[in-house]
C-alpha cells in the first residue's frame, strides 16, 4: 500500500484552498457561507458554514466525480483493497439500497438472512427483488439470531438457483459474523454474487485479529458505515465493489436516489476519516479492542449480566465474532434489555447503542476512554442492587421465522386496509414494524401476521422499546392487504 498517497486528503485539501481564495457567492447554498443565516452561523461555527458549498469545478461532482473526489474514491479503493469506491451522503441505508439496485431488478430473487436491516427490505420494495430467506440460527440463552449456516446458505442457492445474490451481515449488530469466505466460494461457484452489509465492519479493514472483511473473503460488493466504527460524520458511507462490478453500472444506480447536492462536510469526513484509519486504525482499533475486553471482564465480574464474546464461536452459524462489540445479556438480573438501556440514561447519563427484549449493545470506538468504560461498569453494578428482580416472565426470543405471502414491493403497494392491532392476526402485513435500533424488521410488508408476532410487538411497547414503520405511529393497528 502506498503510505505515501493515503497521507493525502484531497477533498478536505480542495476545500482547504477554495477557502482561502475567498470566492464571492452566486450560488447556492442561500445561506452563502453563513452570513445569510448567523442563528446557524453560531451553532456551527465559521469555518463549518464556510466549507458548506456547492459542488463546483474546483471541488469537483458526486454525481460524476472527475478530480479531487475521484481521487478521494480511489484512495478508499485503495484502503479498503476494493476495486472501487463510490463515497455515499445518504448513510449507508443508500449504500445497501445501491448495491441490491445494482444485482437484482423486479422479480428477481435475493438470498439473504431475515434479520437484515429496514434498508435492505426497502430495497426490494423499491426494485421489486423477490426475498429468499436463511432462517439463521438462534442462541436459545440469548435469544439471538446467529450468522447463516453455510449448509443453510447451500440449501437455498440448490433451491433457487435462478436466485442473483446472496447477501450477508458481516457482522450483526450484536457482533456475530457467518464464515463469508466459504459463502462467497459457494455464491461464486453458481453464478451468484455475494453482497455484505458492512454497516458494523469499517473496522475489520485496518484492526488484527478481527474477522474477515468482505472485501478481503472476495465478496462483490460491500457497503460499510463510516460514520460508525470509521470516525466519519453521521450519514457518510462508502460502497465497495470488487472487480466483477462495473463501476459505470453501479455510480448509475447510486445516481437514482442519491442527492445531486452532497455535503462537502459529509465528503470531506469521509476523505480525513478514511487517512486516520489507513495511517493508524491498527493502532486504534488494538485500543477498542482492549478496552472492550476489559469492560466484558468487569461486566462478567458483576454477576446476572453475560458479556459475551468469541467463546460463542461455533464454526458454522458463529463463525468468528467481532470483540469490539460490548454486547450483554441483561435477562438474569430480571431485567429486559431496553429496561437496562432506559435506565442507564435516566438514572445515569449514559446513553449507550440500544436495548432490545435480552441485550444491550455499548458500542465502543476510537473515541472512547477508560474513565467512560469504569462509569459505564458501576451503573451496572448500580443496576443490579437497585433494580434487578426476578426473571419471571421475561421474553427472549429476538427472532420469529417469517411466513412470505407476496413480494415485498408488491405488498406495499397493494390495496390495503387499516385494522385495529389484535384483529390483524392471519391477515398479510403491507407495511414494516421495527424497534429502531436495531432497525431489523419483526414485520416486513408481504408477511403473514401471526399471534407470536403480535404478543412480541405489545411485549415490546410495554418494556418502552422504540417502535418504528407503520403509518399508524401508536402501532395500535396495522396495514393489511385488502382480501378478495
Amino acid at each position: 500500500m502506498s503510505m505515501l498517497s493515503q497521507e493525502r486528503a484531497p477533498i478536505y485539501e480542495a476545500l482547504e484552498q477554495f477557502r482561502r481564495m475567498r470566492v464571492v457567492p452566486f450560488d447556492v447554498p442561500g445561506h452563502k457561507r453563513g452570513r445569510g443565516n448567523p442563528e446557524l452561523t453560531e451553532l456551527l461555527g465559521e469555518r463549518c458554514v464556510t466549507m458548506d458549498v456547492n459542488s463546483m469545478k474546483p471541488l469537483d461532482n458526486l454525481c460524476h466525480p472527475v478530480s479531487v473526489i475521484r481521487d478521494a474514491e480511489e484512495l478508499a479503493a485503495e484502503a479498503f483493497h476494493a476495486a472501487h469506491a463510490f463515497l455515499m451522503v445518504g448513510g449507508t441505508t443508500s449504500a445497501v439500497q445501491s448495491m441490491i439496485l445494482s444485482v437484482a431488478k423486479r422479480g428477481e430473487k435475493l438470498i439473504l438472512p431475515r434479520n437484515v436491516h429496514r434498508s435492505v427490505m426497502g430495497a426490494m420494495v423499491l426494485c421489486g427483488a423477490i426475498p429468499v430467506y436463511v432462517n439463521p440460527e438462534c442462541d436459545e440463552r440469548l435469544g439471538i439470531p446467529l450468522g447463516m449456516s453455510v449448509s443453510a446458505v447451500e440449501k437455498a442457492i440448490r433451491e433457487n438457483p435462478d436466485a442473483k445474490a446472496v447477501l450477508v451481515n458481516n457482522p450483526t449488530y450484536y457482533g456475530i459474523c457467518s464464515d463469508l469466505r466459504s459463502i462467497v466460494k459457494l455464491a461464486h461457484a453458481h453464478g451468484m454474487y455475494c453482497l455484505a452489509d458492512e454497516a458494523h465492519g469499517t473496522h475489520f479493514y485496518f484492526g488484527e485479529n478481527m474477522p474477515v472483511s468482505a472485501m478481503a473473503a472476495g465478496a462483490d460488493m460491500a457497503a460499510v458505515s463510516m460514520h460508525k466504527s470509521g470516525g466519519s460524520l453521521t450519514q457518510s458511507s462508502l460502497l465497495l465493489a470488487g472487480p466483477a462490478m462495473q463501476e459505470g453500472h453501479v455510480r448509475q444506480i447510486i445516481n437514482l436516489t442519491q442527492t445531486t447536492s452532497a455535503s462537502y462536510l459529509l465528503l470531506s469526513s469521509l476523505d480525513i476519516s478514511r487517512r486516520n484509519l489507513a495511517l493508524r486504525g491498527r493502532e486504534d482499533f488494538r485500543r477498542v479492542m482492549r478496552l472492550a475486553e476489559y469492560a466484558r471482564s468487569e461486566i462478567n465480574g458483576i454477576g446476572g449480566y453475560y458479556a459475551y464474546s468469541r467463546e460463542l464461536c461455533n464454526g458454522d452459524s458463529v463463525f468468528d465474532f467481532d470483540v469490539t462489540k460490548l454486547s450483554v445479556n441483561t435477562l438474569d438480573i430480571g431485567l429486559a434489555g431496553i429496561e437496562v438501556y432506559d435506565l442507564l440514561r435516566d438514572e445515569y447519563n449514559i446513553q449507550i447503542e440500544f436495548g432490545d427484549l435480552g441485550n444491550i449493545l455499548a458500542y465502543l470506538s476510537v473515541g472512547d476512554r477508560l474513565q467512560d468504560v469504569e462509569r459505564l461498569v458501576s451503573a451496572l453494578s448500580e443496576v443490579r442492587r437497585r433494580f434487578s428482580r426476578s426473571k419471571a416472565g421475561l421474553m427472549a426470543q429476538e427472532y420469529i421465522d417469517p411466513q412470505v405471502v407476496v413480494s415485498p414491493q408488491d405488498a406495499f403497494y397493494a390495496a390495503n386496509e387499516s385494522l385495529p392491532l389484535r384483529e390483524t392476526e392471519g391477515r398479510v402485513c403491507s407495511e414494516f414494524v421495527m424497534c429502531y435500533p436495531p432497525g431489523i424488521p419483526i414485520l416486513a410488508p408481504g408477511e403473514r401476521i401471526t399471534s407470536e408476532i403480535l404478543d412480541y410487538i405489545e411485549y415490546a411497547k410495554e418494556k418502552g422499546c422504540s417502535m418504528t414503520g407503520p403509518e399508524n405511529p401508536e402501532i395500535e393497528r396495522l396495514n393489511v392487504l385488502k382480501e378478495e
